[in-house]
């Protein structure tokens, strides 16, 4: 006899909860039945997996082992079961997507209603999280296209250009309907920026350093959206992609001089992994999309 399915979701589910109990509970098994089953697996590898002996329940060191080739083995047969279901001419399919949050005030609603008018019948799975997160979800399978900035990625991630994105002072204020504003002269604004929880707040607060720029920051952000309220609310100014006044009528840009140092936005995947027709459809109206914004 060979281990199950059952075998190996029943042992991820206890090493998950460190419970008996509670891994029942999640499973919807008696604790009896999880019990019996985990000690069917230990007799079929010939190992014990859990220590039981403590007041939580742990994998043993072959438990680690087992428990981590079962992951990898999950994660295949749900791959498999995607492309099984793929749909190639698109009338349904599912595409997973997770993306860094400056693009969201720009350039997720967009690409997603461009996805929906041409293939209303692909469901989504929508994130805003940070790089690395999106790049360890890529690698372990739970997201299938990410969009983040080109640099230093995790051995076994793709990276596709999409375009370059430019920062900019950005505000509603007369003050900036101008052409190009001299760095020195950004310690005059009352700025409203992201804060430090954004690489997008690390990359400006390095401009300042550079340029010797000491600036009023009066509001300090974690949404984005917040930020572009306040600005259009207000005498603030903020630095943000340039790509964000397009979607906001009352903001302006101001090319700063010098200009902030432009980031590469890449569609992100796994190397050789299985692409869905749903994943293939979106890197195509990506980069249409990318392409018509630069004429």
């Amino acid at each position: 006899m060979s281990p199950e399915l059952r075998h190996l979701r029943y042992l991820l589910a206890v090493a998950e909860h460190g419970s008996f109990t509670r891994a029942a509970e999640d499973l919807h098994v008696s604790q009896p039945t999880l019990s019996q089953q985990i000690r069917q697996l230990e007799r079929l590898v010939g190992a014990p997996l859990l220590d039981r002996t403590g007041r939580a329940v742990r994998l043993t060191d072959a438990g680690e082992v087992y428990a981590r080739h079962a992951r990898l083995a999950l994660a295949e047969l749900d791959a498999a079961d995607r492309a099984v279901h793929d749909v190639e001419d698109l009338s349904r399919g599912h595409l997973r997507l997770a993306y860094t949050p400056t693009f969201a005030a720009y350039l997720i609603g967009p690409l997603i209603a461009e996805l929906r008018a041409r293939h209303p019948g692909i469901t989504l799975d929508i994130r805003e999280t940070n790089q690395d997160v999106i790049e360890s979800g890529l690698l372990a399978d739970d997201i299938d296209v990410g969009i983040g900035f080109a640099g230093g990625h995790l051995p076994g991630i793709e990276a596709a250009t999409l375009f370059t994105e430019t920062l900019s002072l950005v505000g509603a204020d007369r003050r900036t309907a101008r052409s190009r504003l001299p760095a020195a002269k950004l310690a005059e604004y009352d700025l409203a920026l992201l804060n430090r929880e954004f690489v997008t707040r690390l990359h400006i607060d390095a401009y300042f350093r550079e340029q010797g720029v000491s600036p009023r920051i009066l509001v300090e952000a974690n949404s984005i959206h917040a930020v572009i309220e306040a600005v259009q609310l207000t005498e603030l100014a903020t630095i943000l992609p340039d790509g964000i006044a397009r979607d906001h009528p009352r903001l302006t840009t101001v090319a700063l001089d010098p200009p902030l140092p432009t980031r590469i936005a890449v569609l992100l995947c796994r190397e050789s992994a299985y692409r869905t027709a749903a994943a293939r459809a979106f890197f195509g109206l990506a980069r249409d999309w990318s392409a018509r914004q630069a004429v």
